[in-house]
């Protein structure tokens, strides 16, 4: 078996790192739903800004916000995204029942300007949290050291967040530590432990900043080495007696998301990263042109035997040829919460100039 259908028959949820009103009205989301067979969807800035910006298809919409009272661009930009989530949300409802709570889930992100910020993060979360009736949404919170602070009390909130910008193994085990933490201040109000939670890293970045630093026989393998990485944590987490207590071993467990799975290198295959990291209890969120390529002629070929040990053997190999990892997963985040704020400030700046004319 080959395809998307392959990777659900593993274990693995694949979503659509996508949304768009084309999208919706042309069908395409509810093709894919249906007959491709994904359960979820991501958003993040640069996808709105894509979105949004770069064609005509909100313009009418944003005539009759500043007709009706809505002038402020950001606020405009997410009722835009409001509504389209929310069909999306419904396409996806089915898989949410399905899977009693797991999965069917799409995702709503906070300001990026906020990455830093313990209060603005909450604020914010609850706010979008509460625009939505529907049970399968996640509110996206950047897995910074503030952030980690945020999810805590989010989770314990009992609203479901999916951890964005995690790329280091330090990321992963302080967005999960969160995760367990915000279910332990629940335990101690005998509240509900089924609040749903995934753990979003990135992978293509790695190689596309590490490439460049290495020898020809290291270049395309940090990625997956880190995410090796961050699969034997997550593995040593879930064996914990305190995850076992608060999740039922893996029953509510925050999930581990691969994100950023596209393909940036031509010399590789287009299906590179989605092929190595299919595991079973994972969600891979796939860019459309992913998403289809795999589904046309994409094969599993998982890294995950001997995770830690070939993880640590590759790291090895890449610290001695110089590149500081540690240091590189640090930059990575903060590049990568800067480019959402920079797409999201020329989003607003192209709102303001759509209404200009």
């Amino acid at each position: 078996m080959q395809g998307i259908r392959s990777l659900a028959a593993l274990g693995q949820s694949v979503w659509l790192d996508s949304i768009s009103r084309k999208l919706l009205d042309t069908g395409t989301l509810a093709h894919y739903v249906k007959d491709v067979g994904i359960t979820g969807l991501t958003s993040n800035p640069s996808i709105l800004a894509h979105a949004i910006g770069h064609s005509d298809d909100y313009d009418l919409a944003l005539r009759r916000f500043e007709a009706g009272g809505v002038l402020d661009p950001e606020e405009m930009i997410y009722e835009l995204a409001i509504v389209d989530l929310t069909d999306a949300a419904k396409l996806l409802h089915r898989a949410w029942e399905a899977s009693g709570g797991r999965d069917g889930f799409i995702s709503i992100e906070v300001p990026p300007e906020y990455a830093n910020s313990v209060p603005e993060t909450i604020s914010w979360a609850r706010r979008l949290r509460s625009r939505f009736t529907l049970e399968n949404v996640l509110v996206k919170v950047p897995g910074t050291a503030a952030g980690a602070q945020a999810i805590r009390d989010l989770i314990a909130d009992g609203i479901g967040i999916n951890v964005t910008l995690l790329f280091g193994v330090e990321h992963y085990v302080a967005a999960a530590t969160a995760f367990l933490d915000g279910l332990e201040l629940r335990q101690r109000a005998g509240l509900s432990l089924d609040v749903p939670s995934v753990a979003s890293v990135f992978v293509s970045r790695w190689d596309s900043a590490a490439n460049p630093k290495l020898p020809s026989e290291l270049q395309q393998q940090t990625g997956l080495a880190i995410m090796q990485g961050i699969w034997a944590a997550h593995q040593q987490i879930l064996a914990t007696e305190r995850c076992q207590e608060l999740c039922n071993g893996v029953d509510r467990m925050q999930r581990v998301l691969w994100a950023s799975t596209s393909t940036k290198d031509p010399d590789y295959p287009d299906t590179f990263y989605v092929s190595a990291l299919a595991a079973p209890g994972t969600v891979n969120t796939m860019p459309e042109g992913t998403l289809l390529a795999f589904d046309d002629h994409g094969e599993i070929d998982p890294i995950f035997d001997n995770a830690l040990e070939r993880s640590q053997e590759t790291c090895s190999r890449l610290a001695a040829a110089g590149l500081d990892l540690e240091d590189l997963a640090a930059q990575l985040q903060v590049e990568g919460a800067k480019s959402f704020t920079d797409d999201w400030n020329s989003l607003l700046d192209l709102v303001a100039q759509k209404l200009k004319h």
